[in-house]
């Protein structure tokens, strides 16, 4: 535990002072610092350094924000191995006075996943998140498969999910694909809105509060961007139209990087990804599917593989209609994906 005389790294006076050359109300607080980070400092830390909260990634540079305002700085820390993790978008950082890095805090969470083209590195997406924005759009690139996989990505680090339906005002009946998204799991919160109607977009004030930090995840073409300037009340964020023939777009978001809002949170942008390979995510399938693992565990063998085995309860429950024949396929194709990235794992450590 910090020494009660170091429970910040700021002095008052002069965090006052730091504050006033860029905004009265950019506190560390008010950046998404928690009593948990501050736990993490020792006292020689808390004397000689002072933390700073990542806002954008760049190529040999990472912009960051403190009670100072913002500036550029070396993402590199010394003394760091190659295995070691590197500062991310949302991580807290400490610096010293030249500013030079010197660790990364331990996160809150961390989303990441497979790099793509390449399974064998895995891609940090975003840290210290306290809600995930899945953006899908009511148009024919809506698909329920790639809604699963990102809520196994938001379940897998434990952070709350909210799937936000946009282009509402160019479907026929928004409803029915806000429906076949809380088929996926009980209780899931599903918010349908028109990504350029300010009024439409003010019901998600509620995960954007001050201090609050939102991640953006969803495909190019959705809307992102353009929710992001809707909630921002700016339009300085490029976006791009989609192609007729089957409503996908190209990347606008080319860095992950963020913005702050009218109501005092941060919402974290990140470019579309129609390519998600899941990085470790069996407790986050598990999650997802809860309805096939649980009957799984009524099946004679422990082995089951559900397809023709006698006493297969998956099988039988399918048969019934209590589960579904599509949704035993998507939840099959993501535990293969992931006990092949486990054996991968195994024989390298071999």
């Amino acid at each position: 535990m910090v020494p009660e005389q170091a429970t910040l790294p700021v002095r008052r006076k002069e965090r006052r002072r730091r504050t006033r050359m860029t905004s009265p109300e950019q506190t560390l607080e008010e950046l998404g610092w928690r009593p948990w980070f501050n736990e993490q400092l020792s006292a020689e830390e808390a004397l000689h350094c002072h933390p700073v909260r990542v806002m954008a990634v760049h190529r040999g540079q990472i912009a960051v924000n403190s009670a100072a305002g913002q500036h550029l700085i070396s993402p590199y820390i010394p003394g760091a191995l190659p295995s070691d993790d590197h500062p991310t978008v949302g991580d807290w950082l400490l610096i010293d006075n030249t500013p030079q890095p010197v660790r990364v805090l331990a996160r809150m969470n961390l989303f990441k996943r497979h790099a793509p083209g390449d399974p064998r590195r895995e891609q940090m997406i975003a840290a210290n998140i306290d809600t995930v924005f899945i953006v899908a759009s009511c148009n024919q690139d809506f698909s329920v498969a790639r809604l699963e996989r990102y809520l196994v990505l938001a379940r897998e680090v434990g952070v709350n999910p909210v799937v936000i339906l946009t282009k509402t005002d160019l479907a026929d009946d928004p409803e029915s694909y806000a429906a076949a998204v809380r088929a996926i799991e009980p209780g899931l919160r599903v918010e349908t809105v028109n990504g350029k109607d300010p009024a439409s977009a003010a019901r998600l004030a509620a995960w954007c509060g001050k201090g609050q930090t939102v991640a953006l995840l969803g495909s190019s073409g959705v809307g992102k961007s353009t929710l992001i300037n809707t909630l921002r009340g700016s339009d300085s964020i490029a976006t791009g139209a989609i192609r007729a023939a089957d409503d996908t777009g190209r990347h606008t978001t080319t860095a992950r990087e963020m913005h702050r809002l009218d109501q005092g949170g941060w919402l974290l942008d990140t470019p579309g990804m129609r390519e998600l390979q899941l990085a470790d995510a069996g407790a986050g399938i598990a999650e997802v599917f809860d309805d096939f693992e649980e009957a799984a565990e009524d099946c004679r063998f422990s082995n089951c593989a559900h397809r023709s085995e006698p006493g297969c309860a998956v099988r039988a429950a399918i048969e019934g209609g209590a589960l579904t024949a599509e949704r035993f396929d998507r939840w099959r194709k993501l535990r293969d994906e992931e006990r092949a990235k486990a054996e991968l794992q195994a024989r390298r450590r071999r």
